[in-house]
């Protein structure tokens, strides 16, 4: 199943005999505001007009637990992001589209949570909301309780440590821009650069100036010339596990599976026993 859907595609779908369940992510990360901070989210810009259906879904408080020593997203309490996900009406057996303001960014972070915790059928609207010619809603709908429970895989995650041994024995991304991981600049975490023997590989990079993905023979011609393609072993961080879920997302496009570090840069730079590498070079 493709992990992306075009807006046509969703009209149809949403005429279909199974409609998806439509969440709304809209959010934005805010350099301007202290770490651990909530960063903008889309509810002003939500009550302004919407998919029709759509229920908004808070990732800084449903996609994430409180920022702390994790990191500023940490994954959040299983039982609570499943509660909030029946509150929307998710259920097991009924496919799911989640959308945000067209970064793609949120989107990917609901897609990766519902996937990893066993969500059979979820898709990420390709160029969100922008890419959307119908009609916009202020209702707010009040969906019947869904019934799904999140089960994390065992597979699919990782942690500091093993984000540090997949850098040395296969191919670590790090989605942020590329003046971050070179350690230039560094507007949010406590010091810039990046996990040794990561490679750049910006997220940004991965989509048209639309905010639509790039097709999949470029994405994949793009991964393999970083050492990555099906049958390597791929984990991808960011600064909090967000911008990387949009990599996971683009890597499950052209057809390679990876996993993500949640804690990412921002619980990796946190401890000052970890080394830190700066510069264009991996190492």
């Amino acid at each position: 199943m493709n992990a992306i859907i075009s807006a046509s595609e969703l009209v149809s779908d949403l005429a279909g005999d199974t409609p998806p369940v439509l969440l709304d992510v809209r959010w934005q990360l805010s350099v301007a505001k202290a770490a651990g901070e909530p960063s903008f989210d889309g509810r002003a810009e939500y009550a302004a007009g919407h998919l029709p259906g759509a229920v908004f879904v808070d990732l800084d408080r449903e996609l994430a637990s409180a920022s702390g020593e994790r990191g500023r997203h940490p994954l959040p309490d299983l039982a609570a992001f499943g509660a909030a996900m029946r509150r929307a009406g998710v259920s097991s057996d009924t496919p799911v589209v989640v959308y945000d303001g067209g970064q793609g960014w949120a989107a990917a972070r609901a897609w990766w949570l519902l996937r990893w915790t066993g969500h059979p059928d979820v898709r990420v609207l390709d160029g969100g909301l922008p890419s959307w010619r119908g009609d916009l809603s202020t209702d707010v709908p009040e969906p019947a309780e869904g019934d799904f429970e999140p089960v994390a895989r065992a597979t699919g995650l990782l942690d500091a440590d093993a984000a540090a041994a997949l850098a040395r024995s296969g191919v670590l991304l790090d989605a942020r821009a590329g003046e971050r991981y070179r350690g230039e600049v560094e507007p949010i975490d406590r010091v810039g650069g990046h996990i040794p023997g990561a490679l750049s590989a910006p997220t940004n990079d991965n989509v048209a100036p639309d905010g639509r993905f790039l097709p999949v023979e470029e994405l994949a011609a793009r991964f393999k010339a970083l050492g990555a393609s099906d049958g390597t072993e791929v984990g991808v961080y960011c600064g909090s596990g967000v911008s990387g879920a949009h990599e996971v997302l683009a890597l499950a496009v052209a057809g390679i599976p990876a996993a993500l570090y949640v804690g990412s840069w921002s619980e990796w730079s946190s401890d000052p026993a970890r080394p830190v590498a700066v510069g264009p070079d991996p190492q």
